[in-house]
């Protein structure tokens, strides 16, 4: 069980630093206060592109009363912007700024910062082996 325990806080302390690297982005965009909830909606927008406000609101399973409210809520946060379509001009699309697309992105770029940070402090036999350690986790 004791190296169990090691693990449990050794992939605690990687946690934490990917956590802090996530902190740290969402305070350079000045939204250290955005929600998990509200982050996973930019990341559904970021997914599926061509997102209008009907298609947005069945991919969220939310009514579109409740999408426009979030959407200017998003608009205010300048992650996302309209844009009206150019074939319809009734419908809008629903875009992420710059800003948006770091925050729908966090995740993999805290990611990245955390691997940066492994290889940072391990030497080039380190990191293969734990490479090769690592993809025998299933």
């Amino acid at each position: 069980m004791e190296k169990r325990e090691h693990l449990f806080t050794v992939f605690e302390s990687l946690f934490k630093i990917k956590n802090e690297c996530s902190c740290e982005i969402f305070s350079e965009c000045g939204l250290s206060d955005i929600t998990v909830k509200q982050i996973g909606y930019l990341k559904t927008i970021d997914e599926h592109g061509e997102v209008t406000f009907s298609r947005f609101a069945k991919i969220t399973r939310n009514s579109k009363p409740t999408i426009t409210e979030m959407i200017n809520k998003f608009v205010k946060m300048e992650c996302v912007y309209r844009e009206r379509s150019p074939s319809d001009g009734r419908m809008f699309y629903i875009r992420l700024t710059e800003k948006g697309q770091i925050i729908a992105r966090s995740e993999q770029n805290s990611l990245l910062k955390l691997i940066e940070k492994m290889a940072d402090s391990l030497d080039e036999k380190d990191m293969d082996d734990l490479i090769q350690i690592l993809r025998k986790v299933r």
